[in-house]
C-alpha cells in the first residue's frame, strides 16, 4: 500500500466526539476490504469536509488537478460536457481520498461499462423528523409489496443519516429510464393505498409527517451513498447494510458509528453477500404491477358509486 501523506492528522474533524482526520483515515484503511466491493468501477462522487463538519462541505465529482497519477479516473458524459470522475478500486484511492478531507462516498447505480444500465434500484425513505418508527412500518410494507406481490429480491441499508435505502438487484438489461418509471409507479400505488402513510410529494411542507419514497435516485449519473461510508454528523455515523430481522431492533439510521462498526462486522455475516446473486429482470414486475393498479382503479370506482 503506498503511504499517504496526512498532514495535520490530528485536526478534529468531529468536534463533540474528537474524532481527527487521522481517525478517519485509519478508519477507511480499516474498511477497505468491505467497503471497496461498492466502490468497484463506479463514478464517484466525494463529499469533502477539509475542515471539518463544523464548516461547510463541498460535493466534488471531477477529479482536482493535483491527485497523483496512479488515482483512476474515468471520462462521464453529462449533459453539457464531460466529468471526469475518481473510480475508487483500491484502498490506496480510498484512503487518499480520505486524507483530502473525503467523509462520504457517493456512488452511481451503474458501472462504467454500462452506464445508462443501473444494477439495483434504490428507493429512499425518508422521514418526517425523527420518526424512524414511520420507516420501519414502511420498509416492512414497501418489502411485501415487491417480494410478495412482484417477485424481487430486497436489501436494506441503514443510510447513517435519517431513513433507511430499499435496494432491489437488477440485470443490467433495462436502462435508467426504465427502471426509474417502474420505481415511481411503485411509490406512487403506496402513496395511494395508504395516503396516510406515504407521499410522493418532493416539498417537505406538503409532506405531513408522511414517510417520504424518493425514487428519483434510480436516474442516470444521480448517486447513492455507498455502505460503510461515513456521513459527515456527530459521532461519525456509518451507512451500514443490515439484514431484515434487525430492522425492528433499530431506532435511528445512526446505529453504528466508525468505533462500533467493527464489532459489528465480527458478530454479523455479511446480509448482502447474496445481493449479486439475485439479480431480476423488471419484466414479470412491471405487469404484476399494473395489474395491482388496476384492481385498486376499480375498487376506487366501486367505493365512490355506492
Amino acid at each position: 500500500m503506498r503511504s499517504v501523506e496526512n498532514p495535520y492528522s490530528d485536526k478534529i474533524y468531529f468536534p463533540v466526539s474528537g474524532i481527527t482526520k487521522g481517525d478517519l483515515i485509519r478508519y477507511y484503511e480499516e474498511i477497505a476490504d468491505y467497503m471497496l466491493p461498492y466502490l468497484q468501477d463506479r463514478p464517484l462522487t466525494m463529499h469533502r469536509f477539509p475542515n471539518g463538519i463544523t464548516k461547510e462541505g463541498f460535493y466534488q465529482k471531477n477529479a482536482s488537478d493535483y491527485f497523483p497519477d496512479w488515482i483512476k479516473t474515468e471520462k462521464i458524459k453529462k449533459e453539457d460536457g464531460w466529468v471526469k470522475h475518481v473510480i475508487c478500486n483500491s484502498k490506496d484511492t480510498l484512503c487518499y481520498l480520505a486524507a483530502q478531507g473525503t467523509i462520504t462516498f457517493h456512488v452511481t447505480l451503474s458501472k462504467i461499462d454500462k452506464l445508462n444500465y443501473p444494477d439495483k434500484l434504490i428507493l429512499d425513505l425518508d422521514p418526517s423528523g425523527q420518526n424512524f418508527d414511520s420507516v420501519v412500518n414502511g420498509a416492512q410494507i414497501l418489502r411485501r409489496l415487491l417480494e410478495e406481490e412482484l417477485k424481487l429480491s430486497t436489501y436494506a441499508m441503514l443510510t447513517g443519516s435519517n431513513g433507511l435505502h430499499l435496494l432491489v438487484p437488477l440485470v443490467r438489461v433495462e436502462n435508467f429510464d426504465e427502471v426509474r418509471g417502474f420505481a415511481k409507479r411503485v411509490a406512487a400505488y403506496l402513496a395511494k393505498l395508504y395516503p396516510d402513510d406515504f407521499t410522493i410529494e418532493m416539498r417537505k411542507d406538503q409532506r405531513r409527517g408522511r414517510l417520504f419514497l424518493d425514487y428519483l435516485r434510480n436516474s442516470y449519473a444521480q448517486t447513492a451513498v455507498c455502505p460503510f461510508s461515513v456521513r459527515a454528523f456527530e459521532g461519525a455515523p456509518v451507512a451500514v447494510p443490515i439484514a431484515w430481522d434487525e430492522l425492528a431492533e433499530m431506532s435511528n439510521s445512526r446505529a453504528f458509528n466508525i468505533h462500533t462498526i467493527f464489532d459489528r462486522l465480527k458478530e454479523k455475516s455479511n446480509p448482502w453477500q447474496n445481493f449479486g446473486k439475485n439479480v431480476k429482470l423488471l419484466t414479470s414486475a412491471k405487469k404484476k404491477l399494473e395489474k395491482l393498479m388496476d384492481r385498486q382503479v376499480d375498487a376506487d370506482t366501486i367505493s365512490k358509486s355506492i
